[in-house]
């Protein structure tokens, strides 16, 4: 199976040509969430001068090449697209021309970077019925990378005022791109500022169309949060950009909520939790009786979970006569939702088969491997006798990351706009997470020092008040298992926050013990 990173480049360059439009990307549809003249959290921005959230934009230096790009996600996931920003190199530096220099497009760019890790995961508040309040998250992103504030950690009381705004923003996140890429356009209008906003579902469709030929038929795996295949974001943008470019094949496109996922890669209890053997009453992922993500006991077989060490939770010594049975691994959590689309598609009418799985949310590159392993086992499946997958599946998929589609559109603005920073340095990125407000007597806490998840998902949109602050990285909110992951799979990346926490002035008091490096 491939990885759609590096060998597709070329293709996706000339399909972004023909196909790259300045306007807002199309995700949920916005009568889907309630209109409101103004949000409260816009309010709070643009007109309440005593706010915390408040931003002179009267005074804003827009269009100021020296800035730095500001990236955020709903938490660490995004990293997999601004690696992709970090090292990518389809031009010639010196004078912008297609063609790699070996040396990175964006060396010059400072970057910012923002894990909303205390609100994840943005794509279980429409299952909640709290797309509003996901949208008020979006928009305090937004305000973190516009403003100059932020804290040193939790329990600071008083914010510092030495972060730089940014000159244009990448959405490293599938959910926050579906539910609110049309909120932000419009914030960004009444702000009166020029900057440009890159969201990655449009990137992430052309990169896939782009593995099709005009006219063959084949069929694209869309897996994200369910957040995200909720709002039928990459399903309607696929089907529309596939018009547009004059594709006359039957491509069919099959959904899969990854329910857990994102949530097992970012170690939130509710999903995984290490500490365990046996099953627990606060699990939220997939499991026998689940109405809507149910393990089905007659595909153990193929599922082939990982039973070693805790990665799965029975009740019962004898794993074939568990009754409870939870999923506590990343890749097991993979395994099931592979074989849940393959099934998918295997009992749909007159299926064509799979030939591509965009990769809907940008914690799942850390995973590509697995998913690799799991489609190879499928396609070779055989019982009794019978290749069980093959007529549903071509052998070779392309995995498709948007994160370059995002970094091609970032580096033609930037061209165009004459953005590029003559003098900057990419080694001055920094990077930030969101922690619980520790000093906010509002705030509930669970036994893990997180948000629990009636708490989380039961706040209301409007009632404007700091839940979290924004804090450097450091080891103090991120686990040495995350950090290893990163470490091994966006090792570039991982450099530039081992700088940031060993040079950068805003980390400077930081116990050396608390230091990634």
């Amino acid at each position: 199976m491939k990885h759609f990173r590096s060998q597709y480049l070329w293709v996706l360059l000339a399909v972004f040509a023909l196909s790259c439009k300045d306007q807002p990307e199309k995700g949920i549809a916005k009568n889907e969430i309630p209109e409101k003249s103004e949000r409260a959290i816009e309010s709070a921005i643009l007109d309440d001068a005593d706010s915390f959230y408040h931003v002179d934009f009267k005074t804003y230096p827009q269009m100021d090449k020296s800035l730095p790009i500001g990236v955020f996600d709903s938490g660490t996931g995004g990293l997999t697209v601004l690696d992709a920003l970090v090292n990518f190199d389809a031009h010639n530096n010196a004078n912008n021309e297609v063609g790699s220099d070996a040396i990175p497009d964006f060396a010059s760019e400072k970057f910012i970077y923002l894990a909303d890790q205390a609100n994840m995961p943005y794509g279980n508040y429409s299952s909640e019925n709290k797309t509003d309040l996901l949208v008020e998250h979006i928009l305090k992103d937004m305000q973190f990378l516009l403003s100059d504030k932020y804290y040193r950690n939790a329990t600071d009381t008083e914010f510092q005022k030495d972060k730089q705004p940014v000159k244009s923003i990448v959405i490293a996140c599938n959910t926050a791109t579906a539910y609110g890429s049309e909120f932000i356009t419009e914030f960004i209008d009444k702000t009166g500022i020029e900057l440009k906003v890159i969201g990655v579902i449009d990137a992430g469709a052309r990169g896939t169309l782009s593995t099709f030929k005009k006219d063959e038929n084949g069929s694209i795996g869309v897996m994200a949060t369910v957040g995200t295949i909720s709002s039928k974001g990459y399903e309607n943008t696929l089907l529309r950009i596939k018009d547009e470019l004059g594709y006359t094949g039957e491509i069919q496109v099959f959904n899969q909520g990854g329910h857990g996922i994102a949530e097992a890669v970012d170690e939130e209890p509710d999903f995984v939790n290490k500490n365990y053997k046996q099953p627990r009453d606060d699990y939220r992922g997939p499991s026998l009786n689940d109405p809507n993500f149910a393990i089905d006991k007659t595909l153990m077989d193929i599922y082939n979970f990982d039973f070693d060490h805790g990665k799965m939770l029975c009740d019962n010594q004898d794993m074939d006569d568990c009754q409870i049975l939870q999923i506590n691994d990343s890749g097991n959590y993979v395994r099931y939702h592979v074989v849940s689309l393959l099934e998918q598609i295997r009992k749909a009418d007159n299926p064509q088969p799979l030939k591509a799985i965009v990769l809907g949310c940008t914690h799942y590159p850390y995973l590509t491997k697995e998913i690799n392993e799991v489609l190879d086992e499928l396609y070779n499946y055989k019982k009794d006798g019978t290749y069980i997958y093959r007529d549903f599946m071509v052998e070779n998929i392309a995995i498709v990351d948007p994160a370059v589609n995002v970094a091609e559109e970032l580096y033609v603005y930037m061209k165009e706009k004459n953005l590029f920073n003559p003098s900057g340095n990419i080694n001055d990125s920094e990077f930030f997470i969101s922690v619980p407000n520790t000093t906010n007597s509002n705030v509930k806490l669970d036994d893990n020092g997180r948000f629990p998840y009636d708490y989380k998902y039961g706040r209301n949109e409007g009632e404007i008040q700091e839940y979290v602050k924004m804090v450097p990285f450091s080891k103090n909110n991120i686990s040495e298992e995350t950090l290893d992951r990163f470490k091994s799979s966006i090792p570039n990346t991982y450099k530039l926050i081992e700088e940031f926490t060993r040079s950068n002035p805003k980390t400077e008091y930081l116990e050396t013990s608390l230091k990634i490096k």
